[in-house]
């Protein structure tokens, strides 16, 4: 059968085998772990010993602690992924044996997070790093003291870049002839266009 949280494909067997483990716990405490799990997603961290004392009543072991952990954070960044609406979330976890009262708890913490959430993904998901300056300079060299003659330009160019993962920035500095300048813009110029032309 194909879920919609899970981009229109099956469900993978792991999150099935946790489901049960889920339904271990009382609906009021998985909307507690729901928020935990959450702030986690968005970036908040997650209290660990918290989410301990939350399962604590049913017995959890350290690995069905982890367990519920990451089944919670797939369905919610799965959903948010997929762009699926609280109802028919609520819908596809009841088909897969969730009880109905833990998926109203996860389904209405995951409805008041859902733009937040799309805005986390979006802004952390398939990120490279971010090029801060340009700068360049031409020297032009007119002869050496090897050659009497050179007339020669030479491009140097000084890039800026910050790390997607980090706020830290490199600095890559790169010297090219002309000829080399001019094959490079070409390629960024068709590089633009073919950007441009997927908008």
């Amino acid at each position: 059968m194909r879920f919609r949280f899970c981009g229109d494909l099956d469900c993978p067997d792991w999150v099935l085998a946790e489901i049960s483990t889920l339904a271990k716990i009382s609906s009021v405490k998985m909307k507690l772990l729901c928020a935990q799990v959450l702030k986690d997603l968005l970036g908040e961290g997650i209290d660990y010993d918290k989410v301990a004392k939350l399962t604590a009543d049913a017995k959890f072991e350290r690995g069905d602690i982890k367990a519920s952990v990451a089944v919670l954070s797939f369905i919610f960044s799965s959903a948010a992924k997929h762009d699926v609406d609280s109802e028919s979330l609520s819908s596809e976890l009841q088909q897969l044996g969730l009880p109905k009262e833990h998926t109203t708890g996860l389904c209405k913490s995951y409805e008041d997070k859902q733009s937040v959430l799309q805005g986390k993904l979006r802004e952390t998901s398939l990120r490279l790093g971010r090029l801060e300056t340009v700068s360049w300079r031409v020297d032009y060299t007119l002869r050496s003291s090897e050659l009497r003659e050179v007339n020669e330009p030479l491009i140097h160019l000084k890039l800026q870049t910050q790390g997607a993962e980090s706020c830290s920035t490199e600095t890559t500095v790169v010297s090219v002839s002309a000829d080399k300048f001019r094959v490079l813009l070409a390629e960024l110029k068709q590089a633009q266009t073919r950007m441009n032309a997927l908008q």
